[in-house]
């Protein structure tokens, strides 16, 4: 609740400054070692997702510290020991943009209809769709790994992560506006980032299950994939290089039965001695109309919605 109390005009100012925010950041005061600290806190600042995580290894051992390896040891290094959690992470955070979209459709609802084009788009909707809740506190529990950086500073961009997520939060976001729900999800996740000198990659694979205490609102299960690939160096494949992927389906706990899906294309255009890249994600999410019932329904909505995310990455 900490975030309700912020005042207004401070609120407005910061759906303003993340629509030009860096997208991504985060850092570490002390350099790396080979092995990292086994407690340490992580900032990382982002214009849809902003967090602040505790990490603490489970065992004797620091997180585990390796050098620069190729994408598919990643993974093989991950799945080692999969089953065996080294690792605790508590997190809470907040989604900046689609959280000011609701402020500014109950505030500034004049100002948030001038955004919309037609019956089916609006702007201030489009940026800030697909997040389906304003913050939450997680926990994590698993197995971590570090990788060597060309960019040391960004520590929190330099991991892996395999194990148990438990998120909690008290608000749901529909169409730009927020609706009391305590709410919970657990999930199995393997994702990672890693920053090279001539190269950005990051990845998620979850599946898990989504449980709403407000009976409007269906209880789910979720498969999400996820890849994104930025390359600073002149590179032929348009496909593979510079460019992203992120596809994500509900399914109604009830029936099994399709209520959401989510997909979106992104692509890169890198500026190599500066190591930065514009982006621009383009996509659609479709919603059943049995996601929602009661006072929530609305059946004359159009199922599907444009999701338009342009952006900077440092």
């Amino acid at each position: 609740m900490f975030f309700i109390n912020f005042k207004r005009k401070i609120l407005f100012s910061l759906f303003s400054l993340t629509l030009l925010s860096h997208p991504q950041f985060s850092f570490s005061e002390k350099k790396e070692t080979k092995e990292e600290k086994r407690v340490k806190f992580e900032l990382e600042l982002d214009a849809y997702y902003t967090s602040i995580g505790l990490y603490s290894s489970l065992s004797k051992k620091p997180i585990p510290y390796f050098e620069t390896k190729k994408e598919w040891e990643i993974y093989k290094e991950l799945l080692k020991k999969f089953y065996l959690p080294r690792t605790l992470i508590l997190e809470v955070s907040i989604n900046p943009l689609p959280y000011a979209s609701t402020l500014l459709k109950k505030e500034a609802h004049g100002f948030y209809q001038s955004a919309k084009l037609n019956q089916n788009l609006n702007l201030i909707q489009a940026v800030a769709e697909g997040f389906e809740e304003p913050w939450a506190a997680s926990l994590f529990l698993g197995d971590v790994v570090g990788y060597k950086s060309a960019k040391k500073a960004y520590v929190g961009k330099r991991h892996g992560y395999i194990g148990y997520l438990i998120n909690i939060g008290n608000f749901h976001i529909k169409d730009s506006e927020l609706i009391i729900d305590k709410w919970l999800e657990a999930e199995w996740k393997i994702k990672g980032d890693q920053i090279l000198e001539d190269r950005t990659l990051r990845w998620s694979f979850r599946g898990g299950g989504k449980f709403h205490e407000n009976k409007e609102i269906k209880d789910i299960f979720y498969l999400s994939f996820r890849r994104s690939r930025t390359d600073y160096k002149t590179t032929k494949n348009f496909l593979k290089n510079n460019s992203g992927f992120e596809y994500t389906v509900d399914f109604s706990q009830k029936d099994l039965k399709p209520t959401r899906h989510y997909f979106a294309v992104d692509k890169k255009f890198p500026l190599e001695k500066q190591k930065i890249a514009a982006s621009l994600i383009l996509g659609f999410i479709w919603t059943s109309n049995t996601k929602y019932s009661g006072t929530l329904s609305n059946p004359d909505r159009d199922p599907f919605q444009i999701v338009i995310r342009p952006n900077i990455e440092f």
